[in-house]
């Protein structure tokens, strides 16, 4: 017998641009040592400018595309991006069920795109609450998606309300919450964990470029490839904003469309 491959399986939209969703996670997963596994939500018509249309998948496609990789492949870790719809939601916590092996579960909060593009309904927000957050083991809002889950009037700003609406989401059912702190002003990017009642804080210095395409969809499957290598959480978040950062820095060199271009996921190997 040869070795195993370690496997994430990414639940998000397709970006033909390949800067954000399954091919960023792609991506992602590959090049930190990992196997990536993709079930497809949605077909999205979007590049560096932003998003002319989304398509969304069948139910009956998900659950088809979910089946014919569980039932022969073992799924070392669960990444989740945009949703797009409540049927859809519910679909992936019937399937995330079905899972007897009980991997880490990601669930990046995907509302809406960096270009203002509505991603996942108003209505379909509390579903997600009640039927993914039991799930997930770990969930990434950034600042303005906090505040949207948590009822806020305006993102919180500081550490202590931004701690406190991770206490929020968790109390909403999520285990674990990454609050991300790309929004804030100022050159650095601080980022909260909550996680096991302890608040841990990570720091970087911002990267000054516009190629900041899926850079939410990097981090959360970055952290979903830590978890499946067996890292701890708090290890798993830390690793993964150093790889992303790098990715930033990486692809601020590069030039790729006419407006947000992608990071470089692939740097290590160039």
């Amino acid at each position: 017998m040869g070795k195993n491959y370690v496997t994430v399986l990414t639940i998000a939209g397709s970006d033909g641009s390949g800067g954000a969703g399954i091919q960023a996670d792609s991506k992602t997963v590959g090049a930190l040592d990992c196997y990536a596994l993709s079930v497809i939500t949605a077909v999205t018509a979007q590049n560096t400018c932003g998003v002319r249309g989304i398509s969304l998948l069948p139910v009956e496609s998900l659950y088809e595309q979910f089946r014919a990789i569980a039932d022969d492949i073992r799924i070392d870790a669960v990444k989740i991006g945009m949703l797009g719809s409540s049927a859809i939601i519910r679909a992936v916590s019937g399937l995330l069920r079905e899972l007897e092996n009980n991997p880490p579960v990601i669930l990046d909060t995907v509302l809406g795109s960096s270009g203002g593009t509505t991603l996942l309904p108003e209505e379909a927000i509390e579903v997600m609450k009640a039927e993914l957050f039991p799930l997930a083991t770990l969930i990434t809002p950034n600042l303005p998606e906090s505040a949207i889950l948590t009822g806020m009037k305006q993102p919180p700003a500081t550490d202590e309300a931004i701690e406190g609406a991770a206490v929020m989401l968790h109390e909403a059912g999520a285990a674990s919450v990454l609050i991300k702190g790309g929004h804030t002003e100022g050159g650095e990017c601080r980022d909260c964990l909550f996680s096991n009642g302890r608040f841990f804080w990570f720091s970087s210095k911002k990267i000054e470029t516009l190629n900041t395409h899926g850079t939410g969809c990097t981090l959360s499957s970055a952290i979903a490839a830590f978890m499946a290598r067996g890292e701890v959480m708090e290890r798993a978040v830390e690793k993964a904003k150093a790889y992303t950062t790098e990715a930033l820095k990486a692809g601020a060199g590069y030039h790729l469309g006419s407006g947000r271009g992608p990071l470089d996921h692939l740097f290590r190997f160039r």
